[in-house]
């Protein structure tokens, strides 16, 4: 993306590329303190430096999915926008059914690779010492036990390539839950700009507005909420009016945008569980209830709703978002796809080795006489995963480096050649050649 007259443009990559290191920290978290999810440790204990509001936003990490969903929205709709808006519709279409064809390849190719590499490293055996650890994340997010036979095995690995878009779900990789909801949530982006291609703009922002809140009823916090408040961030930073506002209005923008800031960090703040064990969290819980609809997910709506206010302010703030597109987060940017591919499987196999070893303890036999599995594997501490982590991450980092480099260019040369094989040709006029 370039900047031009709808003004910086890069920011959404590099709050793309922070989004993904969120979700690094947060399965760090989630495999090896628990209880940094909740306001405190224990009710009635003093609070840990990362469980202070705020500061828990970086490690509670729900913020990183709700980021992605922003992201795609915004991202599949700002092109086409911009050649709504220079009268283009008809190029605008052409761009929106490329881009269609695309997405789904472009999605599947690198999940489906990086679900055969786990199911290569599960015949070897490399998940035993994360199912044998005292981590309940590092084993429930590791492969099943496999089939006995090498059919039953490959059965397996298609079937959890398959349900990855058929149900949400892969039997070799919990983190690709989200996958599916993305891939939908850009059809649903690309069906919006088609239906509002020629309205204008201000109405346009108004449906994307409408589907925020048709969303916000249905509970959808995550994924329907962002996605649409991606398009209307969009629409929004190339609006002529927004533009004035923020050139005429510099002092009260940046007022403004300290305040949405604040709110956002506050609501995103709120703990995954136990929010009745501090006041500031019983507040936010008092106050939710009061504005949410029926049997709410509060947590993912905290943090749904933190968000918008968020990107609002982050779209008040035009020096905050020339920090976002600084290099070394446009890097994360670059590489956070092959980060969030890669970090699960890495985690369980080479990070779970540094902490705990590479021994899995023997089966020990029960007070009845039968072999039973031994017990698990302690967690040696704080100070060990600090020193693993300190080799881990610039490992995960030069794995999605290496990916983006390699595997990822293979999968576009794929891509790029399955649209060329099926896409229609147009001859100088923009007509259709025929086939």
């Amino acid at each position: 993306m370039v900047i031009g007259k709808e003004g910086n443009v890069k920011w959404v990559d590099g709050l793309r590329g922070l989004a993904s290191t969120l979700v690094v920290v947060t399965h760090i978290a989630r495999a090896f303190d628990v209880a940094l999810f909740q306001p405190t440790s224990r009710e009635g204990a003093p609070p840990r430096v990362l469980q202070w509001p705020y500061v828990r936003v970086l490690v509670q990490g729900r913020i990183g999915v709700s980021i992605f969903s922003f992201v795609t929205g915004y991202v599949c709709a700002i092109k086409p926008i911009r050649q709504c808006r220079q009268g283009s519709q008809e190029a605008a279409l052409l761009s929106i059914g490329r881009s269609a064809l695309r997405r789904m390849p472009r999605l599947v190719l690198p999940t489906a690779l990086v679900t055969l590499l786990i199911w290569l490293l599960a015949q070897l055996g490399a998940f035993r010492v994360a199912k044998s650890c005292d981590s309940f994340w590092a084993g429930a997010t590791s492969p099943p036990d496999l089939p006995p036979t090498l059919w039953g095995s490959v059965k397996s690995l298609v079937a959890g390539i398959v349900e990855t878009w058929t149900r949400g779900r892969n039997r070799y990789d919990g983190n690709h839950w989200n996958l599916l909801s993305l891939l939908k949530g850009s059809f649903w982006v690309y069906i919006f700009m088609v239906g509002t291609a020629f309205v204008q703009q201000k109405y346009r922002m108004l449906a994307s507005l409408g589907m925020y809140f048709y969303f916000w009823m249905a509970g959808d916090s995550t994924f329907g909420m962002q996605f649409f408040w991606g398009v209307l961030l969009s629409d929004l930073q190339s609006n002529d009016a927004s533009t004035a506002f923020l050139t005429n209005h510099r002092r009260l923008s940046r007022l403004l945008s300290g305040t949405l800031l604040l709110l956002g960090l506050t609501l995103a703040s709120y703990p995954e569980s136990h929010p009745d064990w501090t006041p500031w969290s019983r507040l936010q819980q008092r106050l939710l209830t009061r504005i949410l609809p029926s049997n709410p997910d509060i947590p993912r709506f905290a943090t749904g709703i933190g968000l918008s206010l968020i990107t609002l302010g982050l779209h008040l703030a035009p020096r905050l978002r020339d920090f976002l597109s600084a290099p070394p987060l446009l890097w994360l940017g670059r590489h956070s796809f092959a980060v969030y591919l890669l970090h699960g499987p890495l985690m369980r196999t080479v990070l779970v080795w540094m902490v705990y070893g590479v021994d899995v303890p023997g089966s020990v036999r029960d007070d009845r006489g039968e072999m039973v599995p031994g017990p698990r594997l302690r967690f040696p501490g704080s100070a060990a995963l600090a020193w693993s982590l300190l080799f881990w991450i610039p490992l995960n980092y030069g794995a999605a480096v290496l990916w983006t480099g390699y595997v990822d260019p293979w999968c576009a040369r794929v891509t790029e050649r399955l649209v060329g094989r099926v896409v229609l040709e147009l001859d100088e006029k923009g007509e259709m050649l025929p086939s």
